[in-house]
C-alpha cells in the first residue's frame, strides 16, 4: 500500500517556506497553494502549484502532470510562462517523492524532493538553475486542506 497522498490522489495542498534566489542576496518567504486532480482515464495526474513570494506582486505558476506510474517511478511534466515546457522522470518509495528535470533543449535542469512525515505533510526541497546560471532553492513544508467532511468528522471526534 502506497502511504503517499501527494499528487496520487486529488486533494488541495497549502504551504510555506523560504526561498533563495541568485540575484537576490536574502531569503524570501513564499506561501504555495497546489490543486491535484483526479487521474484521468490515460493514468495521468494533473496538478496546478501556485507560487506566492513576499515582495513580488505577480503569482507564479507550473501546471504539472504526473503519469506512468509503476512500483517506484513516473514522468512528470511541468510547464510554466518562464520556462515553457519540460519532461523528467521522479521516483518514489514509502517516505519520499521526488523528481528531477536535466538534459532538455532549454537549459534548465533540477529537482524537487518531497519527504512524508508522520502527521502526512512533507518537508520539500528544490532546487532550479537555468542556462544563464540563474538558481533558485527552495525549502519549505506543505500540508493537506482539509475538506468540510475531514473538518465536520473531527469536530464530531472531539
Amino acid at each position: 500500500m502506497n502511504p503517499h497522498n501527494f499528487i496520487l490522489s486529488p486533494q488541495l495542498w497549502t504551504g510555506e517556506g523560504k526561498i533563495s534566489l541568485s540575484m537576490v542576496e536574502e531569503q524570501l518567504a513564499f506561501v504555495t497553494r497546489w490543486n491535484v486532480s483526479q487521474k484521468d482515464t490515460t493514468g495521468r495526474v494533473q496538478s496546478i502549484q501556485e507560487i506566492q513570494i513576499d515582495g513580488l506582486s505577480e503569482n507564479m505558476r507550473n501546471d504539472l502532470a504526473f503519469y506512468d506510474f509503476n512500483s517506484k517511478n513516473f514522468v512528470v511534466e511541468m510547464e510554466n510562462l518562464n520556462i515553457g515546457r519540460v519532461v523528467g522522470t521522479g521516483v518514489y518509495d514509502d517516505k519520499l517523492i521526488a523528481w528531477e528535470f536535466r538534459e532538455n533543449e532549454l537549459n534548465f535542469e533540477g529537482f524537487e524532493t518531497y519527504f512524508l512525515q508522520e502527521d502526512g505533510s512533507y518537508i520539500f526541497h528544490a532546487e532550479y538553475v537555468t542556462s544563464d546560471q540563474f538558481r533558485t532553492c527552495i525549502d519549505g513544508k506543505i500540508w493537506k486542506i482539509a475538506t468540510k467532511e475531514e473538518k465536520n468528522v473531527e469536530k464530531n471526534n472531539n
